[in-house]
């Protein structure tokens, strides 16, 4: 079975692809002693979506989406792509916050954060879950939000699917009906001094626009500082602040233009097809000071392969001044999360994990404890046992309760 990242080579020994919470409910409780695993968009860079030898809950056919547009909720099928929850609600008006690249599974990039072009505006996708349906390793079929279950879905918001397979989301939507997006390269040789001042005009935009820079190939396939702007306000508004932040450096190329929601998901995931081998790592730094730039300039020059490239996410905003003890979800002060990317064909030799380890030993120094959950592997332990902070003791004790057999095993979790 494929997913995303094509150096994944698992082989389940057994699939069901359920069309209901009751038939999902069914294979937990039958599955005897295979190991479990759930899939819907495939995309974690491990392959944990797919276990070797296990069972893997296909949950394609949940994929439904339905809009309340009078109350801003959606009912988010458990195996619904992003792609597929920005088209459905597109057509009223409204968007969830979600990632950047459509064929990402809605559910898991929620639970386990969900940085995205909506982040500066309206939050994480995270913090914008209302309320979620789980099955339990029992089979109980449970309802959970803020008065039903409370422990539980304090729990799934940022500890992923570690408790339960979620066969629906309902998520908080907002009034969205275009973004004005501008998509830019600035001159490589400029880099090291443009890093740190766009993160500075991120860090003072107004919240309607959120900017995502990188190292990403220009067209020749040499290392370029690229940044994407997406802007969710007015749009008159919105192409004066894109045109302030064109203005810091030196372009080498540019568009500005009002899209989608969906049609930005598609623009962006041309940049990671599905089926190259890749090899990722992140870290979570406060600030890009002059020695994180010179870091990123160096692995921008070092880089392996010219499809390997490192987004960076910015969060500020609403999650960013909750309380910590509110989700589970850890990170509430204003960061950026470096995703370190290697990715590459089977024919093309190099060390190319190598170079993901290390821009992400450069950077130890400069990072926060932990990172982002959804990409932190499953042997990169210390950054997990740090990922969730003061919330560790809560989460492991949310876990016991509900899955004291580690049936369900997403994303990484701190060691007890």
């Amino acid at each position: 079975m494929d997913v995303w990242n094509g150096a994944v080579k698992h082989r389940p020994a057994a699939v069901v692809r359920p069309a209901s919470a009751e038939e999902v409910a069914r294979a937990v409780i039958e599955r005897g002693d295979l190991e479990l695993s759930v899939r819907a968009g495939g995309h974690d860079p491990a392959g944990r979506a797919v276990r070797d030898g296990g069972l893997v809950l296909d949950l394609r056919d949940l994929g439904s989406v339905q809009v309340d547009a009078d109350r801003r909720i959606a009912r988010v099928g458990g195996g619904t792509l992003s792609s597929a929850v920005a088209t459905a609600t597109a057509k009223y008006g409204l968007a969830a916050a979600a990632g950047n690249v459509g064929s990402v599974g809605f559910t898991a990039l929620s639970l386990g954060g969900g940085y995205g072009p909506l982040s500066g505006n309206y939050g994480l996708a995270v913090d914008n879950i209302v309320g979620a349906q789980v099955v339990l390793a029992d089979g109980r079929i449970v309802e959970t939000d803020e008065t039903h279950e409370p422990e539980l879905f304090w729990a799934i918001r940022g500890g992923g699917g570690n408790f339960g397979v979620v066969t629906e989301l309902r998520v908080r939507l907002h009034p969205v009906e275009q973004l004005t997006v501008g998509v830019f390269f600035f001159a490589w040789e400029e880099a090291e001094n443009l890093f740190p001042a766009v993160a500075a005009f991120m860090q003072q935009a107004p919240p309607a626009l959120t900017t995502q820079p990188g190292v990403f190939s220009t067209p020749s396939g040499e290392p370029g500082l690229f940044v994407q702007a997406a802007w969710s306000g007015d749009p008159n508004e919105g192409r004066a602040v894109i045109d302030s932040l064109a203005g810091l450096g030196t372009l080498t190329s540019s568009q500005v233009t009002e899209m989608g929601y969906a049609d930005l998901m598609a623009l962006y995931e041309s940049l990671t097809p599905a089926g190259r081998y890749v090899a990722m790592r992140t870290r979570t730094v406060k600030e890009i000071t002059p020695a994180v730039a010179r870091a990123l300039v160096h692995a921008g020059n070092t880089r392996t392969t010219a499809m390997s490239g490192i987004p960076i996410n910015h969060l500020r905003g609403p999650s960013a001044t909750r309380d910590m003890s509110e989700t589970a979800f850890a990170y509430r002060t204003p960061h950026f999360v470096i995703e370190i990317a290697a990715a590459w064909t089977p024919d093309l030799p190099g060390d190319h994990a190598g170079w993901t380890h290390d821009l992400w030993a450069e950077l130890e120094p400069h990072s926060l404890p932990g990172g982002y959950v959804n990409i932190i592997g499953p042997d990169e332990k210390d950054q997990a046992d740090a990922a969730f902070g003061a919330n560790t003791d809560r989460l492991l004790r949310a876990k016991q309760a509900y899955d004291p057999a580690n049936v369900f095993s997403a994303i990484s979790l701190p060691r007890p």
